[in-house]
């Protein structure tokens, strides 16, 4: 495995306030540069000519706190939650043992910026846009999502039915998030939404009354719902764009020659059952949760 280049290509500056935005989903397929690239490259053949930020290591990017249930206490590196598990058996199929994967904090916000990266791919709950795959590259994606509504029981927030009843809500979201834009979009509300940091000010507004509702991809609103607020529960479901789902992908340095290999593993990953495996024993089931149209 080869080291790191000193400049790899990148191109040209774009807006950050460009990346934050989500156009519609009918063109994330066509901007993803690693669409059905990895189904018959054999992963571990692949990365031995690929490029890594460190010889010999698999330097994987992801937030912190790395909330459940894509990690678990707050340890990326035990393999436990979602994106952890997924993020050891891509390593594994690329040929890294488990001591040889090293993990990097990286705020969520900056993950997606143009420019050089400290980690050979990011893992955090990111979808794929086309805005953001202008600057960097994502992989084939690895888990799609429902928006999801939460709100605290007894309030008008709770009685909101439909995506018409959220419309006079004051709702919220973390910043940069695709929930943010569904807010905008798909629920058009008469207030703008406010804007958080991140998740853990989102919830702290839901309490202090801030705000009706907050919206957050599926799985993260069931843990928010039946861990972290007493009291709250998820009022529905719906997708963020014009039916089609979002979809969470690895993010990679735009460029980056480990883009096929790692499609590779999650094609195999797919054909064998082991993602699907993952997800079933790491996130919630959905059944029960209303879709809001």
């Amino acid at each position: 495995m080869r080291l790191r280049r000193s400049s790899l290509a990148v191109p040209a500056v774009l807006s950050l306030a460009l990346l934050g935005a989500c156009a519609p989903e009918d063109d994330k397929a066509t901007d993803s540069p690693s669409a059905d690239a990895g189904a018959t490259v054999e992963p571990a053949e692949c990365a031995e000519d690929a490029t890594f930020v460190k010889d010999g290591q698999l330097t994987v990017g992801t937030d912190s706190p790395a909330y459940e249930p894509w990690f678990v206490d707050n340890d990326a590196t035990n393999g436990k939650g979602f994106e952890s598990a997924v993020a050891y058996e891509v390593a594994d199929r690329l040929g890294f043992a488990d001591d040889e994967v090293e993990w990097v904090r990286v705020p969520f916000n900056s993950s997606y910026a143009p420019g050089e990266k400290k980690f050979d791919f990011d893992i955090n709950q990111i979808s794929i846009t086309p805005e953001r795959a202008g600057v960097v590259d994502f992989s084939d994606g690895y888990y799609s999502a429902a928006q999801a509504v939460i709100a605290l029981e007894g309030t008008d927030g709770a009685k909101a039915a439909s995506l018409a009843d959220l419309q006079d809500l004051k709702l919220g979201a973390q910043t940069g998030t695709t929930s943010l834009t569904a807010i905008r979009d798909v629920i058009e509300p008469g207030e703008e939404p406010l804007v958080f940091e991140d998740t853990n000010a989102a919830k702290q507004a839901l309490l202090n009354g801030q705000v009706d509702a907050i919206i957050a991809d599926l799985p993260t609103a069931f843990y928010i719902s039946a861990v972290e607020i007493e009291g709250s529960k998820i009022i529905g479901q719906f997708q963020p764009e014009t039916g089609d789902q979002e979809e969470f992908g690895m993010l990679f340095e735009k460029g980056s020659d480990l883009v096929p290999c790692v499609d590779a593993a999650l094609a195999e990953m797919r054909e064998d059952g082991t993602l699907e495996q993952i997800e079933t024993e790491w996130l919630s089931d959905v059944v029960g949760v209303p879709e809001l149209s």
